[in-house]
């Protein structure tokens, strides 16, 4: 059998960035919700907690979620696909924005994917949630977001718990969609709860003995401490 052409790592991240509902146009080359997700990125490959772990983005065919077609997540299965034949079965964490988190926690049953951070998701009425069982999903949502709605989200996840999933909302003082204002507090508690979803690093908030962070209740971003906020 040959071997992937990448050394071990001690995992991945595949990064999805958003989109619009309907659009059967390739992404430009100047695509903002690409470039919004790059500072993202980068903050994970800056930090030394993700030497050993492979950080990438899924580049879409298609603009658009597109109904029933579910572009995105499609595109989504077909990287985890080519990074099992580059990279071998590593553990995975999907980070996705809007579309993208919705594109995301669709293809959270993938045997690689050991969770998502869902950045403002579009998580609509009636969206899927038994397939999350044993993941690991964490979002983070501003209640002034105009464009997604936190609400769902933090409903999203209740059904998530139940269907077996650990799972936390965490409620944003500021960013909005565009997770512009406060965009530093954005990307350390993305970059934090990835690590802590890969088993990196333990989850902020939790003990050797618990794991007081796990629940469908929102929790203020204010009341997570990490080290250098």
């Amino acid at each position: 059998m040959p071997q992937p052409p990448f050394l071990p790592a001690a995992g991945a991240v595949l990064v999805l960035h958003g989109g619009r509902a309907d659009a059967l146009t390739p992404p430009p080359l100047l695509n903002l919700p690409g470039l919004r997700m790059l500072p993202f990125a980068r903050a994970m490959n800056h930090s030394p907690l993700f030497a050993d772990v492979l950080v990438a983005s899924v580049r879409y065919r298609l603009r658009g979620w597109n109904g029933h077609r579910a572009d995105p997540v499609q595109d989504t299965r077909q990287a985890l696909k080519e990074l099992r034949h580059a990279a071998g079965p590593l553990p995975v964490v999907l980070v996705g924005h809007s579309m993208g988190a919705r594109a995301a926690l669709r293809a959270a049953d993938d045997p690689q994917v050991r969770g998502v951070v869902a950045l403002a998701p579009w998580c609509p009425p009636g969206e899927p949630t038994e397939h999350l069982a044993e993941r690991t999903i964490v979002a983070l949502h501003d209640e002034a977001d105009r464009i997604t709605s936190a609400t769902n989200t933090w409903h999203y996840l209740a059904r998530a718990d139940a269907a077996g999933a650990r799972v936390r909302g965490i409620r944003m003082p500021h960013g909005r969609h565009a997770m512009i204002r406060d965009a530093r507090l954005w990307h350390r508690l993305t970059t934090t709860f990835t690590a802590a979803v890969l088993g990196l690093t333990p989850p902020p908030g939790s003990t050797p003995h618990s794991e007081t962070l796990w629940s469908p209740a929102p929790l203020d971003a204010a009341d997570i401490t990490l080290p250098g906020l």
